[in-house]
């Protein structure tokens, strides 16, 4: 029974997004979709001695209100030597740091020459996924032909890739027709997030929603065993 799961790209995503691509057998990077603001497209969480800080990338955005995810173009040249920075800044003395920092540095560096915002999230996906070694092969939705229609279009690429299960995170409750789904004898199958062990966080009080490199900062080799939610 082949699961499928669909969603657009995030930056640097948290650990749930990875659990999800490592419990189905194909993920699709959902980018030919519109952009929006304020989401986790260009931005995500890190813990810090002061709180919760974000670390966003600059996309030129202004006016643009239809462009899809994937025309987002990269809006300042420096913001991934910025990012770093930072990072090494409040992860110097995480339990992991020197088993990661030079993995991270080379994603980041890697980062400053693309400049669309899709390459990079994927870029960081694709390789922290072969970093916790999930071998789930990730597509992309421009190698689709789309159809009309939020549902639908989600639709046609689990029928191109044979899928007798997709799954979706909960916040597509709203507007999936399942019974369109269930016509092509596919079955929904929501996705739970939530209730995942936690681990010694460099900054109390521990938080579940930041980003994978709090992780693997923090737990090192053993970042993989993380992802498994408790019963």
């Amino acid at each position: 029974m082949k699961k499928v799961a669909i969603l657009q790209s995030n930056y640097i995503p948290w650990k749930g997004y990875f659990n999800l691509i490592a419990d189905v057998d194909e993920f699709v990077l959902f980018d030919e979709v519109q952009y929006t603001r304020r989401d986790w497209r260009n931005r995500n969480k890190i813990k810090t001695k002061g709180g919760i800080k974000w670390l966003t990338i600059p996309v030129q955005s202004k006016g643009l209100f239809t462009d899809k995810i994937s025309e987002m173009k990269v809006a300042e040249p420096n913001w991934s030597r910025e990012h770093f920075k930072t990072i090494r800044h409040e992860y110097a003395k995480a339990a992991c740091f020197d088993e990661y920092a030079a993995f991270v540095e080379r994603l980041y560096t890697e980062a400053a020459e693309l400049n669309f915002l899709s390459q990079i999230n994927a870029l960081f996906i694709e390789s922290i996924c072969s970093e916790l070694e999930i071998v789930t092969p990730i597509r992309q939705s421009c190698q689709f032909t789309l159809q009309d229609g939020k549902s639908e279009r989600l639709l046609s690429i689990c029928k191109d890739l044979h899928a007798d299960v997709y799954v979706s995170g909960p916040a597509a409750k709203s507007y999936l027709d399942e019974s369109l789904f269930a016509e092509h004898n596919i079955k929904v199958e929501w996705y739970e997030y939530g209730n995942y062990p936690e681990y010694s966080q460099l900054h109390p009080p521990f938080e579940h929603a930041v980003s994978i490199i709090d992780l693997l900062f923090n737990t090192g080799r053993d970042a993989r065993s993380y992802l498994r939610r408790l019963n």
